[in-house]
């Protein structure tokens, strides 16, 4: 599909409905769904923003993982755990929602596994054929719009899972330890049995879904957990599995990982992901040169004034940022476009840094884009 010119009719803002409410957009050439397909074709007509009206998150209750986890985005209601509310995923294992850090844990301490060993024995599967998908997909009916692009996600991967069973320290010793390895793999070959069956009922009941944002997070602060080798023996088979499937049934995959993992981004590659969200602690600039033509990589920019990035928290950094001129609001957007928005070598943007996103900031952005990826 050939990305047209842009007009500037196109910033006549319309109101849509939204997940939250009313909400005004531009007057878009194509649908967001459109744009959503296209930027995974790595030929958009502008920059996307994730975690927004141009890809709408679709966490569906049905999945136990996502009431868990305390993250459940769908029809019905928008759903909010309660400071130290306990609830168990799919395997059985509780979760304890912590209302100061927006999120839930596994109390650590009393592991389910304290042996890989004991995988066969001690893990009860899920029967996911006894969950009501019928229920969740007439609940969802008017939810998944068909102009939105939407993308479903799932909280737990391979060895995020292995943490839950395991504990951290023991499941870092289990992806190590050659005695060991043998039983992580299989255990993961089972989970991705159980994954695509998941999927493959997602794909049936919600066919509205284009793309799944999995999570498996591989990386600290600093550098990654393990090394590329482990990474690409121990988990990089059975995400690969995972996407074929996703593939041949035409959804696009991407992958959610957090830590500092510039050395895993062939791994991602390997693994069959379209795309990658990197967290702010990654030089993303570094990734989108080095990879943005194999992977698609959601960027930000790497141009905000240093004394706005060293302030130490997102509200802090986010207003700082609407406190600039307008203009240089737009110069910023403008430079950070240049630099990630090229036609054969296109970005998205990063939600990790939704903070930016201030009125004058996503206009420019758009605006710059459009002409870029039109060129």
């Amino acid at each position: 599909m050939a990305v047209g010119k842009f007009d500037p009719k196109e910033l006549e803002y319309i109101e849509t409905p939204g997940f939250f409410g009313p909400t005004k957009t531009l007057n878009y050439p194509i649908s967001q769904h459109d744009n959503g397909i296209a930027t995974f074709k790595r030929e958009p007509w502008w920059q996307m923003q994730q975690a927004t009206p141009d890809a709408q998150i679709f966490a569906t209750g049905i999945i136990p993982d996502n009431i868990a986890r305390a993250f459940v985005v769908e029809g019905g209601g928008f759903f909010q755990a309660q400071d130290h509310d306990i609830k168990p995923d799919m395997f059985g294992i509780e979760w304890e929602y912590i209302a100061q850090v927006g999120g839930s844990m596994v109390r650590p301490g009393k592991p389910l596994l304290e042996d890989i060993a004991e995988w066969r024995e001690k893990l009860v599967w899920p029967d996911i054929s006894k969950w009501d998908w019928e229920g969740a997909a007439a609940k969802n009916k008017d939810f998944l719009k068909p102009d939105n692009f939407n993308q479903l996600w799932f909280q737990t991967g391979w060895y995020e899972r292995l943490i839950s069973f395991m504990d951290f320290e023991n499941a870092i010793m289990a992806i190590f330890d050659e005695d060991s390895q043998d039983d992580v793999k299989a255990l993961f070959d089972k989970l991705t049995d159980l994954y695509i069956d998941i999927f493959d009922h997602v794909v049936k009941y919600f066919p509205e879904v284009h793309a799944f944002f999995i999570h498996d997070d591989w990386g600290s602060q600093k550098a990654p957990f393990f090394s590329p080798d482990v990474a690409e023996e121990m988990i990089v088979p059975y995400m690969k599995r995972v996407t074929d499937f996703l593939h041949s049934k035409g959804k696009f995959c991407e992958l959610h990982s957090c830590g500092n993992n510039y050395r895993q981004v062939e791994n991602y590659i390997k693994a069959g992901w379209d795309a990658w969200a990197p967290q702010l602690m990654n030089d993303g600039y570094k990734i989108y040169d080095d990879f943005g033509d194999r992977i698609l990589i959601a960027t930000w920019p790497q141009n905000i004034p240093e004394e706005i990035m060293a302030l130490g928290s997102t509200d802090e950094r986010g207003a700082a940022f609407a406190a600039l001129p307008e203009e240089q609001q737009r110069a910023i957007a403008r430079e950070y476009v240049d630099r990630t928005c090229q036609p054969g070598k296109s970005s998205f943007y990063n939600f990790y840094a939704a903070h930016f996103l201030t009125p004058a900031f996503k206009e420019e952005m758009y605006i710059q884009s459009r002409k870029n990826y039109s060129k």
